[in-house]
């Protein structure tokens, strides 16, 4: 399974997640029995992500060429909780580990997808590639969730074509991290964080920036990041996915850098930030330009 989904993956462009996993009791009632289920029989993470591309890619080639997801198989990743099943002594105590689900809201972040490709540079190309009857169809599957889920809070954020600057000042090189490789290959890298750790180091690095650097694009990133990560539940967790894009800069020390560069901006050391930024920019500035390759 792991094979094919890579497989499937060549030719497309490199693709990133940042995803919040959150515990059961922080999702509407009507929501947990399906996440309960979707828990009861978790399949692999190679298997999920291959669903998740194989319905993409039929979507694309879908008669009547309606792009947008259904919802009807909406994915659940899920994952325990990293002190799940032990006792407040340290013993491995008699419990079920304590699951945390990130649902994939296809149909929602479908719908905010379409609107900033509308909005953006390309905004006439989107329109005669989406026609306005498919947008407003799509329109009335997000009224249908949102009528039936309440308050929406999106678990997922992507990025194309390299991991944005602002994600990695989330984590640190001692988290957590899952290294999927076969044939040779890193297939994605995968690091977690608590979001009350992930909150911390964003709040940290707004802070130093707004003092020292307050007209760098990355503090409006962070800002927004913040204010994202601030609406799930405490005991959630973070996952930066690296994707395909992990065999091309693993290992990558890019947390540290940013980390570096904020405390050296911080400190006036402006030879030092200079520094972690051309670390930075060596290491994603060539991924960015694959999005113009011919």
């Amino acid at each position: 399974m792991t094979g094919n989904l890579y497989r499937g993956q060549a030719g497309l462009p490199f693709s990133s997640t940042l995803r919040v996993y959150e515990p059961l009791e922080a999702f509407p009632e009507e929501q947990r029995p399906a996440l309960q289920a979707a828990g009861a029989h978790a399949v692999s993470r190679a298997a999920v992500e291959n669903a998740e591309l194989l319905a993409s890619l039929g979507r694309i080639t879908r008669s009547g060429g309606d792009p947008f997801p259904t919802g009807r198989t909406d994915l659940v990743r899920v994952t325990a909780a990293p002190d799940g099943g032990t006792s407040e002594d340290g013993a491995d105590a008699d419990t079920d580990p304590v699951l945390l689900y990130c649902p994939s809201q296809l149909v929602l972040r479908a719908g905010l997808a379409a609107n900033a490709l509308m909005e953006g540079i390309h905004g006439p190309l989107a329109e005669l590639l989406i026609p306005e009857e498919q947008r407003d169809r799509h329109q009335e599957r997000i009224d249908l969730v949102k009528a039936r889920d309440g308050s929406i809070r999106v678990h997922t954020r992507a990025s194309t074509w390299g991991i944005p600057f602002s994600w990695f000042s989330l984590f640190m090189e001692s988290d957590r991290k899952d290294v999927v490789e076969a044939a040779g290959r890193i297939l994605t890298v995968r690091v977690w964080t608590s979001i009350t750790d992930a909150l911390e180091r964003a709040r940290y690095a707004v802070a130093n920036l707004a003092l020292a650097a307050p007209d760098l694009d990355m503090l409006d990133d962070l800002a927004q990041l913040t204010a994202w990560l601030e609406q799930f539940h405490v005991d959630s967790m973070v996952e930066l996915d690296y994707g395909a894009v992990a065999d091309k800069v693993y290992p990558d020390e890019s947390p540290m850098d940013i980390r570096l560069g904020i405390e050296c901006l911080a400190e006036g050391d402006m030879t030092g930030a200079a520094a972690a930024y051309r670390r930075l920019a060596s290491r994603w500035i060539p991924i960015r330009q694959l999005a113009r390759a011919s």
